[in-house]
């Protein structure tokens, strides 16, 4: 198999199907809910595993697997600043402003769940 697949912690499945498919041109592989879904994009396969699913159920220690922290997947967009408005007049939220370093310029961006999204352009 060729997808690369990344598991996310979902709170609600059918929120976080809306949100990726309807603002981020994903489309469905798979809906459980509210179990779990996958949706896909450019070979990236997203693993969207709500509060039922096998990929959250609790560690041997009692740790359990919750939505958030900082690792997240990037999707490269032509224009950043057009994206991020369009993002922010559906009403969707960002951790941080625009920011530019030597290879380009990102932000992130909050699923329902709290999981971030990086949004990249690159120099050009």
């Amino acid at each position: 198999m060729s997808t690369v697949s990344i598991r996310y912690m979902i709170d609600d499945v059918p929120t976080a199907i809306r949100f990726y498919t309807t603002h981020l041109g994903f489309a469905i592989a798979k809906d459980a809910s509210p179990a779990f879904a996958s949706v896909t994009r450019d070979g990236v396969r997203l693993l969207l595993s709500g509060k039922t699913s096998s990929g959250r159920r609790a560690m041997p220690d009692g740790r359990e697997p919750v939505p958030g922290g900082w690792n997240r997947i990037h999707i490269q967009v032509q224009d950043l600043a057009a994206e991020v408005k369009r993002l922010r007049d559906a009403g969707l939220k960002f951790r941080n402003e625009i920011i530019t370093g030597p290879g380009g310029s990102q932000t992130i961006l909050d699923d329902p769940s709290g999981n971030p999204v990086e949004l990249f352009q690159a120099n050009e």
